[in-house]
C-alpha cells in the first residue's frame, strides 16, 4: 500500500516532467521546420502545411512547455499530429514502422492524454487536504468546518 500512495502522490509531478520533455522535443520538431535548428534541414515557408506545421509545433510546444492553455493546445497538437500522419505517412504505408509515422502517431495519443489528464491551469492547483478537527480548531462556534472559505481556494477536509 505504500509504494501505491507514493506513487500516487508522485503522480501530478510526473505528469509535469512528461508534458516539459514533450514540449521541449515538440519545439525542436517546429524550430528545425522553421530555422533549421537544432538540426540542419530544410526551411520552409511560413504559409506552407510544413511551415503551418512548424509554427503549430514551435508555438504549441512553447505553450506546452510553460503549461499555459494545456488542454486547448494539447487538443490542437493531437490533431496536427492526426493530420501529419494521415497526409505525409499513411500513404506510404499501413503501420507506423514501416511508413516512418511513430512519431506522429505517438505525440497524437500523447497529446490526447493531456487533453484528460492535464490541469486546466498554468499554475498547479494547490491542493491541500487536512483532518477537519484541524479545521474545526479556527471555526467559531456553532459553525460548521465545511462552511469555512480558506483562503486557499482549495481546501479539502478529509473525516478519520
Amino acid at each position: 500500500m505504500a509504494i501505491k500512495s507514493t506513487v500516487s502522490r508522485l503522480a501530478p509531478h510526473l505528469l509535469s516532467v512528461l508534458r516539459i520533455v514533450a514540449a521541449s522535443l515538440f519545439i525542436a520538431h517546429g524550430t528545425q521546420k522553421l530555422f533549421g535548428f537544432p538540426a540542419a534541414g530544410p526551411r520552409f515557408q511560413l504559409l506552407s502545411m510544413l511551415g503551418a506545421a512548424g509554427i503549430l509545433e514551435a508555438g504549441g510546444g512553447l505553450l506546452m512547455l510553460i503549461g499555459l492553455f494545456t488542454r486547448p493546445v494539447a487538443f490542437i497538437l493531437a490533431g496536427e499530429m492526426a493530420v501529419a500522419y494521415f497526409t505525409q505517412h499513411a500513404p506510404r504505408g499501413a503501420w507506423p514502422i514501416v511508413n516512418g509515422g511513430e512519431l506522429a502517431v505517438l505525440y497524437c495519443f500523447l497529446w490526447l492524454y493531456f487533453v484528460a489528464a492535464a490541469r486546466p491551469t498554468a499554475i498547479p492547483a494547490i491542493t491541500t487536504t487536512m483532518p477537519c478537527r484541524t479545521i474545526s480548531r479556527s471555526t467559531p462556534p456553532g459553525v460548521a468546518p465545511s462552511a469555512i472559505r480558506s483562503p486557499i481556494s482549495r481546501v479539502r477536509c478529509v473525516t478519520e
